[in-house]
């Protein structure tokens, strides 16, 4: 048996993988590059992956594309260690969770993560070149050309951290009447998911977003980083404070008590 995991080090949906794949203590194959490498973007990598984006798992041959596609496989095809509810019920509110997350949280995410970070590498190009890098991009050409060469203006970003407060709020108010998890005592695929997220904006400066006034997002958010799988998965240079350590990134207040 062969896992191989095509990925970017500090990518959020490459992550949520990775922390699925230690929690289930999964041998696997690292196949790891950068973004401004474009290697994703190669035709031997859209032969496995025409969306042209990570994760690409790859079982025995095999490509699986879509993170969270991925970790639902991997719950299905390694159920020893399961992170899906047994009962139709419990999947079913599961499982909106994901797409919850795929359609809200995710692509916000992105908005503050290019205008602080990846804006860079396209600044100094020319509109021709510019264009060229949108157009390349299956999935994201209307990303990148609503972004262009100066990033995002104010009123996107503030929706785009408005979605996100939007989803702490929804998980706030799950975890207050249930928790300690999204799906009461039951950790699953859903918290697997959205953590990443949550990462990437406190590791952008945001986590007043949560931690301001609402306790039961700042206490799972720090249990499930205390998770052994997590350590694992967040090695050195999985988040880009460490990567780009001149931008000043990472938390903007002292770590709080829960």
């Amino acid at each position: 048996m062969t896992l191989e995991l095509y990925n970017f080090p500090a990518s959020t949906c490459s992550l949520k993988v990775r922390i699925c794949l230690a929690e289930k203590d999964l041998k696997w194959i690292d196949r790891s590059f950068k973004p401004h490498e474009n290697k994703h973007l190669m035709q031997d990598y859209l032969a496995i992956n025409p969306n042209g984006v990570v994760p690409t798992l790859v079982h025995d041959g095999t490509p699986i594309i879509d993170s969270s596609t991925i970790l639902e496989y991997l719950d299905e095809a390694f159920p020893e260690r399961s992170f899906s509810p047994v009962d139709p019920v419990g999947r079913a509110r599961m499982r909106a969770w994901l797409r919850y997350i795929e359609e809200k949280p995710t692509p916000a995410v992105r908005y503050p993560t290019f205008n602080r970070i990846l804006i860079r590498d396209y600044q100094d190009l020319s509109d021709d070149d510019f264009n060229t890098q949108a157009e390349i991009r299956p999935l994201k050409t209307d990303f990148y050309k609503q972004m262009g060469r100066d990033g995002f203006d104010d009123d996107a970003i503030d929706r785009a951290v408005g979605d996100i407060r939007s989803t702490v709020e929804r998980m706030e108010k799950a975890l207050a009447e249930e928790g300690p998890w999204l799906l009461g005592g039951f950790y699953s695929l859903a918290d697997i998911c959205v953590a990443p997220l949550i990462d990437r904006m406190e590791d952008l400066g945001y986590e007043s977003l949560w931690e301001a006034d609402l306790p039961h997002v700042t206490r799972w958010f720090k249990t499930i980083k205390d998770r052994p799988a997590y350590l694992t998965a967040y090695y050195h240079g999985a988040r880009y404070s460490e990567v780009f350590p001149d931008l000043g990134l990472g938390r903007r207040n002292a770590d709080v008590a829960v």
